[in-house]
């Protein structure tokens, strides 16, 4: 399944491309530059016109403040929200206990970041994290499956490797999934895989952002790049 990035810094830009797209195509990810400008009542409106929104803010402060955040971000109603598991595990037990289990009749998803796919071996180092990329990730999924989250974010390269040791049922969120051909302004993302590379990996949701909001046809981007994970 195909999660949209709307990466605007406007809810007016942000809405125009919404209305050309349908919430049977793919869901929506807000993150912190567009929250921040256009605030709770943009996801409401996303939601009044039928789209799952997965509300993109990485929670990570101490345990109570990331509770307080999160128990209002479920009030919104939201389908997915996220923290970084690099929290801690009292941080992400007071995460799980602010949001009610998902269940088939709803709720929100809890999952947490684990290495942003902008950052590679070197970064890591630099900031302290011995380990390699790929071994931080396992160890913080790890970590997010003791403490009851329901799935993490990470590069779609790391997927193979987490379902070896997760549950059948745990999330993974890939974001910085590229098309194989053609190129997109301002990209950022180092750890990438296609679509179709991410999907035969086992991702269950592919964050695509500029590849289809930059799209002179969005909705035709949508089906071809549904067309291709299909395959």
């Amino acid at each position: 399944m195909i999660i949209t990035a709307l990466d605007y810094d406007n809810s007016i830009a942000a809405l125009e491309f919404v209305d050309r797209i349908n919430p049977e195509l793919t869901r929506l990810k807000v993150g912190k530059e567009l929250f921040t400008r256009a605030g709770p009542q943009f996801v409401e409106q996303l939601q009044a016109r039928g789209f799952d929104v997965f509300l993109d803010l990485k929670f990570h402060d101490i345990p109570n403040t990331v509770a307080g955040a999160l128990s209002a971000a479920a009030s919104l109603g939201v389908w997915m929200v996220n923290v970084h598991a690099a929290g801690g595990p009292r941080m992400l037990d007071a995460a799980r206990k602010a949001i009610p289990a998902y269940t088939q009749s709803g709720g929100t998803r809890l999952i947490a970041v684990t290495v942003l796919t902008s950052m590679d071996d070197a970064e890591l180092q630099s900031v302290g994290v011995s380990h390699t990329a790929q071994d931080q990730v396992k160890k913080l999924t790890q970590l997010s499956v003791d403490h009851g989250l329901d799935g993490v974010v990470c590069s779609a390269q790391e997927v193979s490797h987490i379902r070896s040791f997760v549950p059948s049922s745990f999330l993974t969120v890939t974001p910085g999934v590229r098309p194989a051909v053609g190129s997109v302004s301002g990209d950022d993302q180092r750890r990438t895989m296609t679509p179709q590379e991410a999907a035969q990996a086992g991702s269950d949701y592919l964050v695509i952002g500029r590849p289809i909001t930059q799209s002179d046809n969005p909705v035709e981007s949508l089906q071809t790049i549904q067309s291709q994970i299909a395959i």
